[in-house]
Parts: C-alpha cells; structure tokens; sequence
C-alpha cells in the first residue's frame, strides 16, 4: 500500500489516516474518496483534535430550557418564553480573510447566516470578533479595513443589523488574523426545522447559486497552518454574492412552512460533501447522489471538484418524493433554481455517481467518525517567566498622562470607524446600538421581552493563563449581558488555537476549555454551539490562545434595559467589586503593554465572587434602582468611568483614597467588577444588596460637571477624553 505523500498533504490527511480508511473500506480509495475523507475528517468538520476536550461543556443548566443542543444541528437554540426560541452560533473565517480579507470575512458572514435560517429562524442580528497584528504595519491595516468592509459589504446587503463586537491588535495576530463570525435569529418552536435527510426515495434538491470550482479544500486549508504559500490557496477562499443568499434567505423561510420539506441542510466547509454526509448521518440513513445533474457555472468541472466546492449561497432541500415540483415554485418564484441531484436511500453509504458511473461509494458512519486525538500536554517553557511580575520595579508615571493614552489606545479607542460601515438599524429592534452599553439590546416584536447579546474574549489573559483566561472570557461575556439588565442563558463559542500536536499548544487548548466549562457551570450558562479552529499559525508563530464567547440573555421587560453612559447630574457613581485589587491586577493588562511594552502577571478569576457580582447587578437593576452599568475589564476603572463620562457627557468626582502606588486601582483589570450610576435615594438600597451577596461596594462619587476627578491622581476634562477615545483608532489608521 502506497500512497503519494503531496496526495494526503493536499488533504490534510496522515499516512496513519490513510491507513485505517483503507481499513474501513478494505481497500484503496480512489481520488474522489481520499478528498471526501479528508474534507469529512478535517479539524474543521470532524473536530478530531478537539472533540474529547469539548465534552467537558456543560450542554444544558436548570436555569436555560435548551432546546437544541450543542451537535444536533447547525445551530443551538435557547427557549425565551412566549412560544419562541433564539437560535446562535459563531464560527471563523481565519485562514480565508488572511489570503483574501474581502471574501474571507463577507463568506464568513453568508455561512453563519446560513447555519440560522436553515434552522427555520429569521436572522436579527450579526456580531463579530476580530484580531489583527498592530496596524503600524501596511499589511495589517490592509487585512483590517478588507475585512471590515466585507463584512459591511455582505452583511448590510442581507438587511439584518450587524448590533455588536469587539476587535484587539496584537503581534502574535500578524499574518493571521482572526475572523469569528456570530448570528442570531428567532423562531417559534413549532418551526424549527431539523437538517436530515431521512425518508428512502425522498428528492435531494440543489438550490441556490451554481456551483463553480471556488473554495475547493476549504475545510482543510483550515486545518493547516499558514506559511508562505498560503496566498497559493486563493481558490479555497470562497466568493460571495449577499443579493443571492436575500433570496435565499427569503425562499427557504417562506418554503420551510411547507410539510413536504424533510429537511434542510446549508452547503458550507466541504459543500456538497457534508452537507449529504451529515444530513444521512443525523436522518440515519444513506443518499446517493449525481454530480451530472449539478448545475454548474464553470465548464469541464470533475466530481471531485463539484463535491467539494464550496461555492457560496446553495442550500440541501430534502422533499418529500413526488412533490418536487410544489416545493421548487417556491424558489422559482424568488428567481432560484431548484435542481433533483439525487435521493435518500437506506443504505448507510454515500453513493456518488457521474451518470451511469458510480465514482464514490464509501459508508457514513465512516465519514463521520473520524480518528480523535488527545495529544501530550506540556506546560509551555514561556510560562513560569511571563507569570512573574513585579510592578514596583516599574518606574512610577503620570497618572493624567497614561489615561489619555491608554484611551487613545486602537485595543480601548472608540469603534466608531468600524460600526459606523455596519448598518445596525435595519428591521428596526436595536435598542441599544454598538457604542451605547456592554450588550446589544433588540426587543423580540409582540413581546414585552428583550434580548442582550454579547461576544469578548482577550487573548492576552489567555497567554498568560490559559485556565483563568478561559474562565474570564466567559465570565466577562455574561457580566456585559448582565450590565445590560438581561439574564445570561446560554453562549456559543468559536476557539482559536495554534497547532494542537504541539503539547504547549494543546496544553492552552486544554487548559482554556476547563476553565471555561468550570465558569459555564458556575454562571449556569450552557454551551448550545461553537467552533474550533485550530492551526492559526504563520511565519510569525502561534497566535494568541484566544477562545471566543458569544453570550445571550434576556430581559424580561427590555423597557429596564441599561446603557453604559452616565446619564443625570447628581447620580452617585458606586463600583460593585474590589475598589483595590492591588498590583497584581495589572497582569495582561493594555496600561502595563502600552506603557512599559511587557505582557506579564498571572490574571485571575474567583467564579463565586463572580456568581455574586453578577446576582447583585441583576436584582437591582430588576428593582429599577440603576441607571447605568459599565463593566470594569480593558483599561481598567479608569477607563471604564472615563467612558462613562463620555458617552453620558458628564463628569465625575470620586474623591477616593488611592495608595501610594495607584496604577492597580486605575489600571488594573481584575475580574469581577462593574461601575453602575443610581439616583441618590437608591443608594443605600443598592449597598444593601450588595452587602447580602457579600460583594464589596464603594461609593466613588457624584455624577456632573465637564471633568474627570479620581483621587488625587486624575483630573482631566470631558473633552480631552473624548478626543483621544474617539480619535484613537482613525489616527492608528493615518485617518485623523
């Protein structure tokens, strides 16, 4: 038995896989074979490096009626009350927006659509997590402002509101940045529609765009590291056409309401190929399939390159047999073309033909069942060094000085330059917008209810520990639902990881996943949905470990939704949590990299004290005792009541004690902790709350004026915050 090595390396496969797939057939494949296994048994579809860790997510919580859970679908769902259900997940475009930002970032927008409507659920909103290496460098302002406009481009032509995100720079992120992708949408239960293909003798219908030879190998150029001739690889990347996948979108939900319709799956990473082989799988049955009757926009297409295309905007409509012509003047009329490429059987086996040739005949059961690694683990060599930090050997600064820098700062400044492209408007829930609070807030029209969305994650605190770090991703991405008045349900989560065969990289992978599964259980948030990508690697070394969380939550009367800002003259400012969380708080935070270039310190999270915060914020805010809440996270207090100065165009004295050496107090970026404004008259009650979950509280000062007043150390006016925070980032780009 012998194989071509560049043969298995163009399909991410080892000889070892090549050997037990010979195994399971009890012969050779053939080469359509080799690249269906090695689509079906790439990271990106067959989670083969990840699956074992990933079982430690807790699925479901006594607080969250999930109704979809993490696996069974393309998406997670979450019961909200009154009939509905909000359908999420998030997933990467990575190595696709390295070669070509554009595309890569609009086809990561159109696939994550997909994995909503296909559910039977109206998208309502987009969000998205982005990283680049720092934009002093031509290329990365280059992937920036590409993947910002494809994102803009594709999404606003769908008209569902792109409400929320987060976007870090950092060197481990150039050559390859990152690109997670969040959709949410809403149905009743009675809709949702499950992706299997089921029924012996039932019609497979293709609809959609025609398929052509673009994106062929793109679930496993994700599943292989980026090095030089990665830009070789631009016919993996996909092309999108968002006016396409509108009608799409509109012709699937219209059409999902008729009984003849089994199935539905998209066609997304190895197109044609998973979505037949994980339709029969989850439908325990078999399909077979003709490629002569795909249509196709490009001459002298192969069935290898028409089964693994993945050609952007087509759906898998599984119909009841006879009934063909019904459901495709549903497409018809929305200017699709709805093509019978083949039927379900019952044989378990995914059969590809060329007319009256059989070119693949393989069983399913195989293709998805891929080898799963668990690998060594080994503490990285870099930890114990960066772990230590001793920031009295700091020289001391001006405290004035390193606010407005730290403001001014592309990981703090507005992000006004990038949500201003994205239409957050359209369908007219948004309440609050990008740039108003720590969550996006859109009300569920019918209801009295609200929905908060959030996604964080910092991949810093990841570097520097990967448990803890897993942990506070979490536990921020709940603590910004909760600032917003809403209850956090449920996340999904999108995984961003260097290489996993080398044990410190599955040392982070490991490490950050228990501390994430130890907060979902503590937050009674379980996972519905995710992704892994993994071998985010270049040149340049292994990015960041850096775990995304997209949370929800829901506000049983969006009308006691909070914002951010500041928002009357003579509210008392009072920061629930640790006022003093001492110089070790400063650990992977933006004042300790920015003013003295180190990424150090040990970060850490007490989940219980997490638990308490989170209580506390929710039962007032419930009372209608709040009138603003902040997360204190990047930047630290200071930061977080500068913002709040600004975004409520008022000032602040907090005429605090501050110790001799403030940069903890100001800077530090310990967990746990939220800034929130009330009327005078509601203060005690909220201390009080406070005071019976055990969480320390501090009235820092009065709300007013045009100033920032902290101590003795910060006295700057509303004004110049504003410049340098709203600035930051058009002057890192050479705009302002």
């Amino acid at each position: 038995m012998t194989v071509d090595p560049k043969a298995l390396a163009d399909v991410a496969l080892t000889e070892e896989e090549y050997r037990r797939i010979v195994a399971r057939l009890n012969r050779e494949p053939n080469h359509l074979e080799l690249g269906i296994f090695g689509a079906m048994w790439s990271e990106h579809c067959g989670y083969k490096h990840s699956k074992p860790l990933l079982r430690q997510f807790p699925k479901r919580s006594a607080t969250a009626r999930v109704v979809v859970e993490a696996g069974e679908e393309n998406a997670g769902a979450v019961d909200i009350g009154d009939g509905l259900a909000v359908v999420f997940k998030v997933e990467s475009h990575n190595h696709p927006s390295a070669v070509e930002p554009y595309e890569g970032a609009a086809t990561g927008v159109g696939g994550i659509v997909r994995d909503i409507f296909t559910m039977g659920a109206r998208p309502i909103a987009l969000l998205n997590s982005l990283r680049f290496g720092p934009l002093d460098d031509p290329r990365n302002r280059y992937l920036f402002q590409g993947v910002v406009a494809g994102i803009s481009g594709y999404g606003n032509c769908l008209g569902i509101p792109d409400v929320g995100g987060e976007i870090q720079f950092a060197a481990p992120y150039s050559g390859n940045p990152l690109v997670n992708a969040m959709c949410v949408g809403l149905v009743r239960h009675e809709e949702l529609i499950r992706a299997r293909a089921s029924g012996a003798g039932n019609t497979l219908l293709l609809v959609g765009a025609d398929t052509g030879r673009d994106g062929i190998h793109g679930a496993t150029f994700a599943s292989v590291d980026l090095d030089e001739a990665s830009a070789e690889r631009r016919p993996a990347v996909q092309v999108g056409n968002p006016f396409l996948e509108k009608l799409l979108l509109e012709a699937c939900l219209e059409v999902l309401g008729n009984p003849d319709v089994v199935g539905m799956q998209d066609l997304g990473a190895a197109g044609l190929t998973s979505s037949t082989v994980e339709s029969a799988s989850k439908g325990g049955a078999g399909v077979e399939i003709d490629v002569a009757l795909v249509p196709r926009r490009e001459a002298g297409m192969t069935p290898y390159e028409v089964m693994l295309s993945e050609s952007q905007e087509r759906m898998l409509v599984v119909v009841r047999a006879g009934r063909e012509a019904e459901v495709a003047k549903v497409f018809e009329r929305w200017g699709l073309h709805a093509a019978a490429i083949g039927k379900v059987t019952d044989t378990g086996r995914l059969v590809v033909r060329d007319g009256d040739e059989v070119v693949a005949d393989l069983p399913i059961d195989a293709l998805v069942d891929p080898p799963q690694y668990q690998y060594e683990v080994r503490e990285p060599d870099y930890l114990a060094a960066v772990q230590r930090l001793d920031v009295r050997a700091l020289p001391v600064g001006d405290p004035n000085a390193d606010l407005l820098d730290v403001l001014a700062s592309p990981n703090i400044a507005s992000r006004r330059p990038v949500y201003r492209q994205y239409d957050h408007q359209v369908q007219n829930n948004t309440v609050v917008a990008p740039g108003e609070g720590d969550a996006a807030v859109l009300r569920v029209k019918g209801t009295r209810r609200g929905i908060a969305l959030s996604i964080d994650g910092n991949g810093r605190h990841c570097y520097l520990d990967p448990f803890a770090g897993g942990a506070r991703a979490v536990a921020e991405a709940a603590r910004n639902v909760v600032c917003a008045g809403a209850q956090p349900i449920a996340l999904t989560n999108c995984l961003n990881f260097g290489n996993p065969e080398r044990p410190e990289v599955y040392y982070q992978l490991a490490r950050a996943i228990a501390g994430m599964a130890a907060a979902c259980g503590a937050l009674e948030t379980p996972v519905v949905s995710g992704n892994v990508s993994l071998y985010n690697e270049s040149e340049h070394g292994a990015i960041y470990p850096t775990p995304i969380v997209g949370m929800v939550g829901v506000l049983d009367d969006v009308e006691r939704r909070l914002t951010a800002g500041f928002r009357h003259a003579g509210d008392v400012a009072i920061l629930l949590g640790d006022l003093d969380p001492g110089l070790e708080s400063l650990a992977g935070s933006e004042w300790l990299e920015l003013r003295h270039g180190v990424v150090a310190g040990r970060p850490a999270i007490d989940l219980e004290r997490e638990v308490a915060l989170q209580r506390t914020i929710l039962e007032a805010a419930r009372a209608g005792l709040l009138v603003s809440a902040h997360d204190c996270s990047d930047g630290g207090l200071a930061v977080t009541l500068a913002e709040s100065c600004i975004l409520g165009d008022l000032g602040l004295n907090a005429p605090i004690e501050l110790p001799a050496r403030p940069e903890g107090v100001l800077f530090g970026e310990a967990a746990s902790r939220v800034v929130v404004s009330a009327r005078p008259e509601a203060t005690d009650r909220i201390l009080a709350i406070a005071a019976s979950h055990g969480v320390p509280a501090s009235v820092l000062g009065i709300v007013g004026g045009s100033r920032l007043r902290i101590g003795t150390a910060i006295d700057v006016p509303i004004a110049e915050l504003r410049d340098r925070w709203e600035n930051g980032l058009r002057r890192a780009l050479g705009q302002a």
